[in-house]
């Protein structure tokens, strides 16, 4: 205490070795998922036009995208499937030669050291881009479920160390829980979205994952973002039905939901930086409104600071990289 009667908070923060010495919050590429977007065919490394150094590719490169991950000390990956053909029921989802069955397949033989997340859902598959299977214009809950187990046994028989539905279909964690302990996966655990909002941030992903409903919308089962208690009922449930992860998503819109299902909940909690957060910052950057770096880091400490253990980010080979300087 100054002689004013003021405390002397910068004596912690000197210097860089004293800042980082106090350091609350840090990064590690151990918290790190990558997601992928996987597609059939073959030479295919196209980049995502509204997601810059995002690429879908083909699994004739998929290994060497999975090699530079395990350099770069990344862990993780979370896979998303573009199939050549789609269908009423996204049959594409739970075929056991499907696209991402077969990257799973591919990933385990060639680089079996990486965690393989598989994404569970079947908008990427389905001809009308929604979560599940319509009828009279809506989203079957009960029926979709159905088609939802078939997909993450189908995953966890091709070699998903992790399963992560995305669906929002309500007892989505019990069916699938049943479904992995009935099949003999009962080691498998459920990395849920338990809190996934119909959000805005989400258009620049659908451009690359080629999901974009073709009527309506998800709000019907996805939440709405005006909604907080309901976050705190969706990610109770979720935790009573079996899941061992509990996603918020998006992440930096929702800190404070974050922070909550922290709070009450003691199991790993995952932000998911989503693809408008980072589209919106590489455009900035592209015109040198913002430095990257800077804001990529910072953006994530916040992630960090709010609650979260684990944080699926398309910002992961970069963040990676600036670690190791």
């Amino acid at each position: 205490m100054s002689k004013l009667g003021f405390k002397r908070h910068r004596r912690l923060r000197s210097s860089t070795s004293m800042r980082a010495l106090v350091r609350e919050t840090s990064i590690t590429t151990d918290d790190l998922i990558y997601p992928i977007f996987v597609v059939e065919g073959s030479s295919v490394r196209k980049e995502v036009p509204s997601m810059p150094g995002v690429f879908q590719v083909s699994l004739d490169y998929l290994t060497e995208e999975m090699k530079e991950l395990v350099s770069l000390g990344i862990r993780s990956v979370l896979l998303f499937g573009i199939p050549k053909e789609k269908d009423e029921v996204g049959s594409q989802a739970y075929c056991s030669t499907g696209i991402v069955q077969d990257a799973l397949r591919q990933i385990k033989r060639d680089v079996p050291e990486l965690i393989t997340i598989a994404d569970t859902c079947l908008c990427e598959y389905t001809s009308h881009g929604h979560c599940g299977v319509i009828h009279e214009g809506d989203v079957n809950n009960d029926e979709s479920l159905e088609l939802m187990v078939k997909t993450a046994v189908s995953q966890a028989e091709a070699g998903a160390d992790i399963i992560a539905p995305s669906n929002m279909m309500d007892g989505f964690v019990a069916g699938i829980r049943q479904g992995l302990d009935e099949a003999g996966f009962s080691h498998i655990p459920i990395m849920s979205y338990a809190v996934k909002y119909a959000s805005a941030f989400y258009g620049p992903f659908r451009d690359a994952a080629e999901s974009t409903p073709q009527f309506g919308d998800r709000k019907t089962y996805q939440m709405d973002p005006s909604n907080r208690r309901e976050a705190l009922r969706e990610a109770q449930s979720d935790v009573e039905e079996g899941a061992d992860f509990l996603i918020v998503k998006p992440a930096l819109s929702y800190l404070d939901i974050m922070r909550e299902v922290k709070d009450r909940f003691d199991l790993p909690v995952v932000a998911y930086n989503v693809s408008g957060e980072y589209s919106m910052v590489k455009a900035a950057a592209m015109n040198g409104w913002v430095d990257e770096r800077q804001i990529v880091l910072e953006k994530l400490t916040s992630m960090k600071r709010a609650g979260a253990d684990i944080i699926v980010t398309y910002h992961a080979k970069d963040v990676a990289k600036w670690l190791s300087e």
